[in-house]
Formats: structure tokens, C-alpha cells, sequence
């Protein structure tokens, strides 16, 4: 990969503008209404976080079962594990901001909780270390990831790489786990489920799959070495992972749904009866079709998933489904029955939007990261092949 910036000097102003427009009025909006601007903070930083964090996790995943198909590609999950250090940093002001409300308000802690655990659990202090050290591993298992790959292509991973990627995929599991309770479920502390962690994987893991199917498409269409060693079979191997993916995602959100329904106890029932009923249902199918229905059944015939048009779709509509799951899981925590979508949350989105390209270009400006070699060329996705949906 060349040192050249993969956004034009023209976009980075107009993405630039975008930010501080968006910036600026979230900065209005907690003055005007703390907890709402705090929401969509919180939803698009969470996206752009969890959706870098899951490089890490693919990359992680390859070098425990000894995975060489991503070689070719594998500066694109690479391009997200070095946004990860960024997207701390702004969740860091995120949750500090949320620290700052909660010790101005003890009762949203100790009045909700249901027993001395969840109480003790929540202290507004412990929240924060607890989330402090959660971005600051994240940010550690990223930046050794990204050194790892500035060695070059390895065809061969070693012992200690694959301890190491163990090792990662356990303390990713278990900081996801914690992240998402306080973070999420912990916006409704008499509520439980044990489901949580791996709900949270499942969504984080589907969006960074979307995320780096578009990053793909888009280096391909713009970087010739690039273009030359991404086949068409990548793309197709990327959209096997996308469906199967988004098929673990419903399982567990049907299993958490069903489990609950069945044992009927008030304090798990909460969640699903606030967000079942009323203006918040057609959200939630919304966000069903979007993280399932459309991938499971448009990606099913084989021509679609080698199809970079189906694909880029696919990829984008994942991603918005990821966002609507996000919503779905805190706004009606706290902003009640109906969902609220105004000015707060356009500038929640502008943010993210112009915010996430410029950090993955940063990333990439400053890592240098490089382009894996590979002499197999056969079907690239070349000019020729991205017109066509199957090869």
C-alpha cells in the first residue's frame, strides 16, 4: 500500500466541517439536555469502538485456528485494530461524562439495584476504573496487533503468536462481557441477562465483518496493488462469515428473547416489554430485518455474495442495523416510550459518519500500514469483475 492518503484532500475538509458542525451541536445539546446528548454520544462512539475493536478479533481468530485465506487482505482488519486507540479516546470523554452524571445522581445507582451486589457493582467510581481498563487493554491487544503486522506477510504463525492470540480472544471476552454490562444493561440495573457478553460479540463481531467488507471494496477501487491480490473469492469467503454471522446474531438474540419469555420473572422481562410494545416495536423488527432478514436472504444464492454492488448494500444495511441495535438497546433506558430522532441524534450521526473515515485515514497515515503480497492474482477483483455479480 502506498503512503498516499486514501481520502482526497477535498473530502478531509468537507468531513472536517461535517465533525465540527456535528461536534458543536452535541456540545449545545448537553448543555440543553445533558442525558439525551449523552445517549447519542454514547451510540455512535460505542459503534465506532466495538466495530474497530472486532480487527482484533478476526485477526485474533485467524491466527488461533491458523488461518492464511487473510493474508491478502489482512491490512483491512488492520486499518480498524489502529482505529481502536482513537475511538478509546472518545469513548474515555464519553464515559467520563456519563461518571459525572451519575455522581450528581446516586439514586439512578443504589435505588434501582435489586441487591447489595449490583449496588456495590455500580458505584460510580468502580464504573469508571472498571471502564478505564477496559479501553486501556483494548488499546494495548490493538497496538501490539499493529506492530505484529508491520513484520511483514508471515505464512507461518508461531507458537507464541498463537498463545498470544488465545490469550487476546479470552481478555477480549471477558472486557466485552464487562463493557457491555456497564455501558448497556447497567442503564437499567434491575435488569439481567446472561446472554449479555455474547450478544454484545455477536453484533460487534457482524458490523466489523460488514465494515471491512466495505473497507475492502473501496481500497480495491482505489489502490491498483491492492485491487490486484483481493480475489473475488475473499469477497465471497467475507460474505460466507457475513451470513453465518448474522444468523449466530439472531440465534442468541431469539435465545435471550425466548428465555426470558418462558421463565416470565418481572425483573428479565422489563427489557423486552418496553421495547415490544408500543412505538418501539416497529424499531425493534426493523433492526431484526436489518441484522438478519436482508443478510440471511439476500446473501443465500453464491452469485450474490461475488457481487461487489450486493455486497457494498449488504454491507451497508448490516451497519445501519447495527446502529438501530445500539439505539434499541439504550434510548429506551433513558428517554422512555418513544423513540426520540431529532437534531441531537442527526449530529450523533454526522459525527460518527465523517468522524469514523477520518480516523481510520489517520490511523493509516500515521501506522503506515502495510500491504500484504501475495503472487496468486487469479480472479482480483478487477474493473472487469466488479461489473459482473458472479465469476
Amino acid at each position: 500500500m502506498n503512503d498516499n492518503p486514501q481520502i482526497s484532500r477535498s473530502s478531509q475538509r468537507v468531513l472536517w466541517a461535517g465533525l465540527s458542525l456535528g461536534t458543536i451541536a452535541l456540545v449545545i445539546g448537553l448543555i440543553a439536555d445533558p442525558l439525551r446528548a449523552w445517549s447519542s454520544l454514547f451510540v455512535n462512539a460505542y459503534f465506532l469502538l466495538t466495530t474497530c475493536l472486532a480487527g482484533v478479533a478476526f485477526l485474533a481468530l485467524a491466527a488461533v485456528s491458523g488461518a492464511r485465506w487473510h493474508l491478502p487482505f489482512r491490512r483491512i482488519p488492520e486499518l480498524l485494530i489502529a482505529t481502536v486507540p482513537i475511538a478509546a479516546c472518545v469513548m474515555l470523554v464519553v464515559i467520563a461524562w456519563r461518571f459525572i452524571q451519575l455522581m450528581g445522581d446516586h439514586s439512578q445507582t443504589a435505588h434501582a439495584a435489586s441487591f447489595w451486589f449490583k449496588e456495590a457493582w455500580l458505584e460510580p467510581k468502580f464504573w469508571l476504573i472498571r471502564g478505564v481498563v477496559c479501553l486501556a487493554v483494548w488499546t494495548l491487544l490493538a497496538l501490539v496487533m499493529v506492530r505484529q503486522g508491520r513484520r511483514g506477510p508471515q505464512r507461518t504463525i508461531t507458537g507464541g503468536e498463537k498463545a498470544l492470540a488465545a490469550v487476546t480472544l479470552g481478555v477480549l471476552a471477558i472486557t466485552i462481557t464487562v463493557a457491555g454490562v456497564d455501558w448497556t444493561m447497567a442503564l437499567e440495573p434491575e435488569w439481567f441477562s446472561t446472554m449479555w457478553g455474547v450478544y454484545q460479540f455477536a453484533g460487534m463481531f457482524q458490523a466489523g465483518l460488514a465494515g471491512m467488507i466495505l473497507l475492502a471494496i473501496h481500497s480495491a477501487g482505489r489502490n491498483e496493488q491492492f485491487q490486484a491480490v483481493f480475489q473475488t473469492n475473499h469477497l465471497h469467503d467475507l460474505a460466507r462469515l457475513l451470513i453465518g454471522f448474522s444468523c449466530f446474531w439472531m440465534y442468541i438474540w431469539f435465545c435471550q428473547y425466548m428465555l426470558i419469555w418462558y421463565s416470565n420473572i418481572p425483573e428479565e422481562t422489563s427489557y423486552f416489554m418496553e421495547r415490544a410494545r408500543g412505538a418501539w416495536g416497529p424499531v425493534v423488527i426493523a433492526s431484526l430485518i436489518m441484522n438478519w432478514g436482508i443478510p440471511f436472504l439476500v446473501l443465500l444464492p453464491r452469485p450474490a455474495k461475488r457481487s461487489v454492488t450486493v455486497m457494498k448494500r449488504v454491507a451497508v444495511v448490516v451497519l445501519i442495523g447495527r446502529w438501530l441495535d445500539l439505539y434499541v438497546m439504550v434510548y429506551p433506558s433513558t428517554q422512555g416510550k418513544t423513540p426520540a430522532f431529532a437534531w441531537t441524534e442527526v449530529a450523533g450521526i454526522l459525527c460518527l459518519l465523517c468522524g469514523m473515515p477520518l480516523a481510520i485515514n489517520s490511523s493509516h497515515l500515521r501506522w503506515r500500514i502495510v500491504q500484504h503480497r501475495t503472487s496468486d492474482s487469479r480472479n482480483s477483483l478487477s474493473p472487469n469483475v466488479r461489473r459482473q455479480s458472479s465469476v
